[in-house]
């Protein structure tokens, strides 16, 4: 099923208002390891012509992303996705990986898949090999999270939006990273077919503005 995203550009006051009345009403997201939430980290993937960029960068309404996720730079859960976007609806397929398969998908070499289309190696192992597609940039950045079962709906805050081009140092702690100073704050809302109207309600601030953002191209022209 594609669900609606839409995205919010905000300033750190906004994100900090929007956190305590969530939290309020709405549950957190049962990933997080502490009260402020958890750090997300992804590499990026690309092909030679860096068809994902320029396909956002364009705003094309039909585009995909590749990349390889990690929570709180531990390697205990690795997660592959490629993400589909539809206009401003998203169809996200992920599963698990082992660290050999990220270092080897990471050095554009294929792994095991299903050859079914819902599996996301089947999808990484056909633009390895007919896109040339390799690893690009590290986007990293902290994230409080909240759900809410009907709808299925998912709201997420995002801070301190960072990139890497150290590609082989992917997870470790010690990482350098440049920050994307003029954008570093956004508001996600994610939901399948509709949202309670008192959720609209706690999101309402008056100021934010509803963005294209994009965290893999801010990071991606920071190099």
């Amino acid at each position: 099923m594609y669900r609606v995203e839409d995205k919010f550009g905000c300033s750190r006051a906004e994100l900090y208002h929007l956190q305590k009345r969530l939290g309020y009403v709405l549950e957190s997201d049962s990933n997080e390891n502490n009260i402020e939430g958890y750090k997300v980290s992804s590499l990026y993937f690309d092909d030679l012509q860096d068809s994902c960029l320029r396909d956002t960068i364009e705003g094309y309404r039909s585009r995909r992303k590749y990349r390889i996720r990690i929570y709180n730079d531990s390697f205990d859960a690795i997660k592959l996705e490629v993400k589909e976007k539809q206009n401003n609806r998203i169809y996200k397929l992920s599963r698990t990986i082992t660290k050999e398969e990220m270092d080897r998908l990471i050095c554009g070499e294929c792994i095991d898949c299903t050859y079914g289309q819902d599996d996301p190696a089947t999808l990484f192992n056909l633009a390895i090999k007919e896109t040339d597609l390799r690893p690009k940039v590290i986007v990293t950045y902290e994230r409080k999270a909240f759900v809410y079962d009907w709808g299925n709906v998912r709201i997420t805050l995002d801070r301190n939006v960072r990139g890497s081009n150290d590609i082989l140092h992917f997870g470790k702690k010690e990482l350098a990273y440049d920050f994307v100073r003029e954008c570093d704050a956004v508001l996600e809302v994610k939901y399948d077919e509709f949202i309670p109207q008192f959720i609209l309600q706690l999101l309402e601030l008056g100021n934010m503005k509803q963005t294209a953002y994009s965290k893999y191209q801010l990071c991606r022209e920071l190099f």
